[in-house]
C-alpha cells in the first residue's frame, strides 16, 4: 500500500512524490568512524577499503579529510549530519544550501565521491533522548530536500535517518509497532522516505540484548541455531536479528508501508570490555550474519528478501568513544585501530586482507619503573587513562588480569603511544621508564602507535558523534593502587 503525499505542502509533494523508486544492489558495508586516539590516514583506510572490496561505507559526519581521500574510489558512501545540527538546519534553509554545497556538491564532480546517501541526525528517535531531537528531523528534511533540488542531485542523493530499534517494540515479531509516542512523526517519516525512494534505516545490536539482560538466551543472538526458538504462529525464530527485523516490518506494515525497503546501518559484535565481547563471538556473529544475508534467505515475514544493505559497526576499535554505555564501545572493529584484522572474516570477496604500508611509531614502551615505589601512582593513573584508553584493563577486558603493576604499566603506556611517544610523557615523576621489550601479557596487547594519522598532535580529537569523557570514569580498575 503506498501512502498519500498530502501530509506535506504542495509544491514540497510534488518535488518529494514525483521521485521514482530505484532499486540498487544490496551489499555488505562498513561504519568507519573516527572518534580514536590512534588514526590512520584516509588514504590508508581507502586502499583497506578497496583491498578488501568493501564497496560501500557509512560516516558519521561528512569529514573532509575522510571525503577527499574517497574521491575517484568509487565506493558508495553515507555522510551524516549529527543531531546537534539539526536545529540550524531545521530553521534555515540559507544553512541547509551552504551544508549541501560545501558537503555534498563539492565532492560529487567527474571524479568525485559517489555520495548515495545522507543521513539526518543518528538515531535522533532514541528513548535516552526524551525527544531532544524529535521535532527537527522532519524539517531539516525538507530543508535538505529542497537544498539537493537546487543543487539538480536530489535525484542521485537520498536522504535517510538511521534509527535505533528502540523506536518499535512488541512481545512478537508480528505484533510489531513503533513507540506509541513516535507513531504520528513515523507516518510522516516513512511517507517522506517512500515518497522519494529512501529506504528506512535501523541499527540492530543483539549484543546489547544479551549484554542488558541476564535472560537473554546467549545462543539466540548467533545464528548457528538455538534452543530457546520464538513461536510466532506459523513463523519460528531461531536468532534475535531476524526477529528484530520482522517486528520493524511489522511496524511498517501497520503504517502502510509493509514493503518499504530496509537497511541495517549499524550491526555487529565487539571484541573487548565485557565478559560476551571476545574475538571468538565477534567472529561467529559476523560471519554467520554475513552468510545469513548473503544466502538471500530473508526472513519469516520477508521470505527470499533480505536487507536491503547492511553496515556492519565497525570498520575499527574507536579508543575515544564515549564508555557511557560501557567498555565494549571501544571494541566494536572488525579491524584494529592499525588496520590489522582481529580475526578471519569473509564478507563474501575472501579472508579480510590487512591494511598496507602501515607506518608505526620505533618498537619502544613506557612502563612502570620496577625500582621505584608506586604507592603515590594513582593520580598518574587516571590522568593517563583520562587521555588514553584503558577499557581493556576492566571486568570482562583482555587485559583484566595483569596485576597492579601491570595495569600502571598499560597505562602509563598508552598515554605514552597517545602523545607519539613524547619523552616527556613516560615520566609521571620518575614512575614511569622507556623499555625496547614488549611488555605484552598473553591476549593484553600494550600498542605501538602509529605515525601516518591525519594529526601529529598529541592527544585526540573530541568528536560530536556521541560526547567523549573529558575524564574516563575508571570502574575500579585503580582498587589495586589504592
Amino acid at each position: 500500500m503506498m501512502a498519500s503525499c498530502t501530509l506535506f505542502p504542495s509544491i514540497l509533494a510534488f518535488l518529494l512524490c514525483s521521485s521514482a523508486v530505484v532499486v540498487v544492489e544490496s551489499g555488505i558495508g562498513v561504519n568507519w568512524g573516527t572518534l580514536s586516539v590512534h588514526r590512520l590516514s584516509p588514504e590508508t583506510v581507502v586502499n583497506l577499503l578497496k583491498g578488501n572490496k568493501i564497496s560501500k561505507v557509512k560516516l558519521f559526519d561528512a569529514d573532509p579529510h575522510s571525503l577527499k581521500a574517497l574521491m575517484g574510489s568509487g565506493i558508495e558512501v553515507m555522510v551524516g549530519i549529527t543531531n546537534d545540527m539539526l536545529a540550524a538546519l531545521s530553521s534555515s534553509s540559507a544553512a541547509s544550501d551552504l551544508w549541501v554545497s560545501q558537503n555534498v556538491s563539492r565532492y560529487m564532480v567527474k571524479g568525485g565521491v559517489n555520495i548515495k546517501y545522507v543521513a539526518v541526525g543518528n538515531e535522533p528517535f532514541l528513548t535516552s533522548y526524551s525527544g531532544q531531537y524529535q521535532s527537527y528531523v522532519l524539517p531539516a528534511m525538507m530543508n535538505l530536500q529542497q537544498s539537493l533540488a537546487k543543487a539538480n542531485l536530489a535525484g542521485m542523493v537520498k536522504l535517510v535517518v538511521p534509527c535505533n530499534a528502540d523506536a518499535y517494540e512488541s512481545s512478537l515479531p508480528s505484533q510489531g509497532a513503533f513507540r506509541p509516542e513516535l507513531t504520528q512523526i513515523m507516518t510522516q517519516l516513512v511517507t517522506l522516505l517512500n515518497s522519494n525512494g529512501s529506504p528506512f534505516i535501523v541499527n540492530i545490536y543483539p549484543f546489547l540484548s544479551l549484554y542488558g539482560s541476564s535472560d537473554f538466551p546467549q545462543d539466540y543472538a548467533f545464528f548457528e541455531g538455538t534452543t530457546h526458538s520464538v513461536m510466532d504462529g506459523p513463523n519460528v525464530y531461531s536468532n534475535a536479528f531476524d526477529g528484530n527485523f520482522d517486528t520493524l516490518v511489522a511496524a511498517l506494515g501497520k503504517l502502510g508501508f509493509g514493503q518499504m525497503p530496509i537497511v541495517i546501518g549499524e550491526v555487529g559484535w565487539p571484541t573487548d570490555g565485557a565478559l560476551s565481547a571476545n574475538l571468538s563471538a565477534a567472529k561467529a556473529f559476523n560471519q554467520g550474519l554475513v552468510n545469513h544475508v548473503l544466502s538471500n534467505k530473508g526472513t519469516p515475514l520477508r521470505p527470499g528478501v533480505p536487507p536491503m544493505d547492511v553496515y556492519l559497526f565497525s570498520l575499527f576499535d574507536e579508543g575515544a568513544k564515549s564508555v557511557l554505555p560501557g567498555n565494549f564501545e571501544r571494541h566494536w572493529g572488525i579491524f584494529s585501530f592499525d588496520g590489522q584484522a582481529k580475526y578471519s572474516l569473509n564478507l563474501g570477496n575472501g579472508l579480510l586482507k590487512n591494511a598496507k604500508d602501515v607506518q608505526y611509531l620505533p618498537s619502544r614502551w613506557c612502563v612502570a619503573n620496577p625500582s621505584r615505589d608506586l604507592s603515590g601512582v594513582t593520580d598518574h593513573f587516571k590522568i593517563a587513562c583520562s587521555y588514553a584508553d584503558c577499557t581493556t584493563l576492566n571486568y570482562g577486558g583482555s587485559c583484566n588480569g595483569i596485576g597492579a603493576k601491570g595495569n600502571i604499566s598499560y597505562a602509563f603506556n598508552s598515554y605514552y603511544q597517545v602523545r607519539k611517544q613524547n619523552p616527556q610523557s613516560c615520566e609521571f615523576d620518575g614512575l614511569g621508564m622507556v623499555t625496547f621489550l614488549d611488555p605484552s601479557v598473553g591476549d593484553c596487547r600494550f600498542l605501538v602507535g602509529v605515525a601516518d594519522g591525519s594529526t601529529n598532535s598529541p592527544g585526540f580529537s573530541l568528536g560530536s558523534r556521541k560526547t567523549v569523557s573529558a575524564l574516563v570514569i575508571l570502574w575500579g580498575v585503580y582498587i589495586f593502587l589504592m
